[in-house]
């Protein structure tokens, strides 16, 4: 490959030098004198790509041509056809290289970038200052401070892949432009609130709140629970995939699930009453329920306790079986989870349950959970303190009563 020559400069289109047979040289007007903006000025990048822009004065010319060499030397290049791409045109081609992600996690992409575009949209990307980020989060005061922050996030994703991909020079996000991170607490429901979901679901779904409460599953893995994924004597459920066939969210998804006899036979009742290859069905045929059948019917639950619970009598009762408006299916791995932290288990064994990538994620969602320890360290620095009185007591006294 023939390499470019490397050299930058400005040049004056209206002359041209001329050598004499003599060896002298002279200036004589070029084909282009008169014509267009007289000085151009060029350069060729990093990557060997020369660029170029014609100027009236030769001053202006000059004056571009250091600033795009200094650019180079010190890392900070952009080529100047993509110093005017937009954020629009950069969010664009940047989702099509997004799509490898799962669907879920695109589709979540994609909304943030709404938000992202209707207040950057059409400025250019090397236009956005940190002060326009930081603008931009004060406006987001509306929304919850764990969205506002992950929307924060997903556009310092987007300009950190555009300063990688050399289209930006550098990103204005960091941590002096992000908001607080904010600490979304899931809600909790309680066991009677569990078994109300479970009695007030159509009986071939009460499967699925036993999988999302007691093993917790999520409800794309719910649907696509298959009974051979189960093993009913050895009480383990296997999760392999989510609706329909789709890779499960992490690697630690497919971890196997142990779960008590009892539940092993609740299970193994509901396929006896609605044979299927699937361990969740839309009904006696024994079709498959997808996830947005089973969410459906969560919601109408929800709403038939809501309202049996108006029809109480006592305060007491109406508020064990009722649930918030905005509870989904997904708030059943919330309720395990606090099942398993009262019950005294630790975050590791937490997260292997929960099946989390990491102990920080499960620290993160269910931290506040775990009981408080001010007793514990009480005891803990009150016995040593107790220790050293008790010697020191012991020796005062022997000091005293010693024979004189």
């Amino acid at each position: 490959m023939q390499r470019r020559n490397r050299r930058s400069g400005v040049e004056d289109r209206w002359h041209k030098t001329v050598t004499h047979p003599d060896g002298s040289t002279e200036k004589v007007p070029s084909a282009r004198n008169g014509k267009g903006m007289r000085w151009l000025a060029r350069y060729v990048d990093e990557r060997g790509n020369e660029h170029s822009k014609s100027f009236a004065r030769k001053p202006d010319a000059q004056q571009w041509l250091d600033a795009q060499t200094a650019a180079v030397v010190t890392g900070n290049h952009v080529a100047p056809r993509n110093a005017q791409m937009t954020v629009q045109q950069w969010c664009d081609t940047w989702i099509q290289g997004y799509a490898v992600n799962r669907d879920s996690t695109v589709r979540q992409a994609r909304t943030h970038i709404k938000h992202i575009t209707a207040e950057f949209g059409d400025v250019p990307l090397s236009a956005v200052r940190p002060s326009h980020v930081k603008t931009w989060v004060a406006s987001l005061k509306d929304f919850e401070p764990s969205y506002a922050y992950a929307l924060h996030s997903r556009l310092s994703q987007i300009l950190g892949d555009a300063v990688h991909d050399g289209v930006l020079a550098r990103n204005p996000c960091s941590r002096r432009t992000a908001p607080p991170m904010g600490k979304q607490k899931p809600y909790v429901a309680t066991t009677a609130q569990v078994w109300a979901l479970h009695d007030a679901m159509p009986d071939h779904l009460r499967v699925a709140v036993l999988l999302g409460a007691f093993v917790g599953l999520r409800v794309a893995e719910v649907a696509a629970l298959r009974v051979s994924d189960v093993d009913f004597i050895r009480g383990i459920v296997h999760p392999v995939q989510q609706w329909p066939d789709k890779p499960l969210k992490t690697d630690g998804s497919a971890q196997p699930v142990p779960i008590p006899q009892d539940l092993s036979l609740l299970l193994s009742a509901s396929v006896q009453r609605y044979p299927s290859e699937m361990m969740v069905t839309g009904g006696v045929a024994g079709e498959p329920a997808p996830p947005w059948v089973i969410e459906r019917a969560v919601r109408r639950a929800r709403a038939d306790l809501l309202a049996g619970a108006d029809k109480m009598v006592s305060t007491v009762d109406r508020e064990k079986v009722q649930l918030p408006e905005g509870f989904s299916f997904h708030d059943l791995r919330h309720y395990l989870a606090s099942l398993l932290i009262a019950s005294g288990a630790d975050i590791k064994t937490v997260q292997a349950r929960m099946r989390h990538g990491s102990a920080r994620t499960t620290l993160d969602t269910y931290g506040h959970l775990w009981p408080d320890a001010d007793e514990s360290t009480r005891s803990a620095i009150g016995a040593v303190i107790a220790e050293r009185m008790d010697s020191k007591a012991t020796a005062d006294q022997l000091r005293t009563s010693a024979p004189e």
